[in-house]
């Protein structure tokens, strides 16, 4: 018991000696990488219309731009802002089409999870799906 508590002490004193640790990023450490999957469909090219996953911190996946989707989620992190969430039911929006291209974003982002489907069918879907390029790839017709 004595030689426990000698060595408690003297690991103490060494510590001390030593100087502070830096903090760790626990927040970095303890999050899970942003992984998500877009299906898009009926863009009018038939090399977008299919699957694509991506993952970020690092960067992985088969997104053909995933580097920049990923800077583009972490723009939102910083800001705040979360681009999955629907156009509220009461948004006055354009009357304008944007073609019949659809995607759905499923996964987790920034430690939430992500089940949002996008289309192009007015002024306001086309703002929100222009707004995750290149997350989403182009769908204009």
């Amino acid at each position: 018991m004595l030689r426990l508590a000698a060595f408690a002490v003297t690991s103490a004193l060494a510590t001390a000696a030593a100087g502070p640790l830096p903090p760790l990023p626990l927040g970095q450490l303890l999050a899970a990488p942003d992984r998500l999957t877009m299906t898009m469909a009926d863009t009018g090219n038939r090399q977008l219309d299919r699957e694509y996953k991506l993952e970020c911190g690092p960067v992985g996946g088969d997104h053909p731009e995933a580097e920049g989707a990923c800077a583009r989620l972490d723009q939102f992190a910083a800001e705040g802002r979360n681009p999955f969430v629907p156009v509220p039911p009461d948004q006055i929006c354009t009357k304008q089409y944007g073609g019949p291209a659809t995607a759905r974003v499923t996964g987790t982002w920034n430690g939430h999870k992500v089940n949002a489907t996008f289309r192009r069918t007015d002024g306001c879907e086309i703002k929100r799906w222009d707004e995750l390029e290149p997350l989403l790839p182009s769908g204009r017709s």
